[in-house]
């Protein structure tokens, strides 16, 4: 059954409008009244059934019916800080990391970053990787959208980590040092065990935030910036993996 990210109030038996973006979808598809849809709103631990019951030139009505409480989102939330790599491979990573079921991804400029964005031209491109991310959740039943956060330097990303509260939630910074820790080492050690709990269960909601970077990786002082921040070295293994393959390897490690 088509899967449509409706991110406005649903509640059973109301008719509504769906945003633009669904319509489309809906009119891609060539969907007719009568036709049985799922919704979802992007934050919450289920879906609604549906029924489209009007097709206009640009609009789309629907009927919303039952509640599902489907739970596909893992047990752990893992927040994913990133340093953006080049081309098309940011979208690649943050569809894969979607589908994945990572919580949030914040991009981020480093020293080594080839993809450098800043003001109008940073903002398109969040828009843009929130509707790869959305995308991402319609197909593969993840009822979760992860928020795809502004862009940030490193400094003013670890600087502004340190005065909120997310400093509470343990940080993983992938690294070649010598001291790593092996990534599943690291994370029996430092994330509360009930947050490893098979998925669909509700153990933790506070997870963990995994620092990775560009081409290239960080510098030696980034990555200190990271360490007297709290963040503890993990490594995946002897293999140097490209950015946005180190980035998925370590969410498919912890997430699935």
């Amino acid at each position: 059954m088509p899967r449509f990210h409706c991110p406005t109030a649903l509640s059973s038996s109301t008719v509504l409008e769906l945003p633009a973006g669904a319509a489309r979808h809906v009119q891609v598809l060539r969907l007719q009244p009568g036709d049985a849809i799922t919704l979802f709103g992007g934050d919450t631990s289920g879906e609604f059934h549906a029924t489209v019951t009007q097709m206009g030139r640009s609009s789309v009505q629907v009927r919303v019916g039952d509640f599902a409480p489907t739970q596909r989102e893992p047990a752990l939330r893992v927040h994913l800080a990133v340093g953006m790599p080049a081309n098309e491979r940011m979208d690649w990573l943050v569809e894969k990391a979607a589908e994945l079921g990572v919580a949030s991804i914040q991009p981020l400029t480093t020293e080594r970053s080839v993809l450098r964005l800043s003001g109008e031209r940073a903002d398109k491109k969040v828009v843009h990787w929130q509707s790869v991310a959305v995308a991402a959740c319609e197909q593969c039943g993840g009822n979760h959208v992860p928020l795809i956060l502004p862009v940030k330097t490193l400094a003013q990303w670890v600087k502004y980590r340190g005065e909120a509260a997310g400093s509470a939630v343990p940080g993983l910074l992938l690294s070649l040092r010598a001291n790593a820790l092996a990534l599943r080492t690291a994370a029996a050690t430092f994330i509360e065990p009930s947050a490893l709990a098979a998925p669909g269960t509700s153990a933790s909601r506070l997870g963990v935030t995994f620092l990775s970077g560009p081409e290239g990786g960080l510098s030696q002082g980034e990555e200190d910036a990271a360490l007297a921040a709290g963040f503890t070295p993990v490594t995946l293994g002897p293999r140097v993996l490209r950015a946005e393959t180190a980035a998925l390897a370590a969410l498919a490690a912890l997430l699935v």
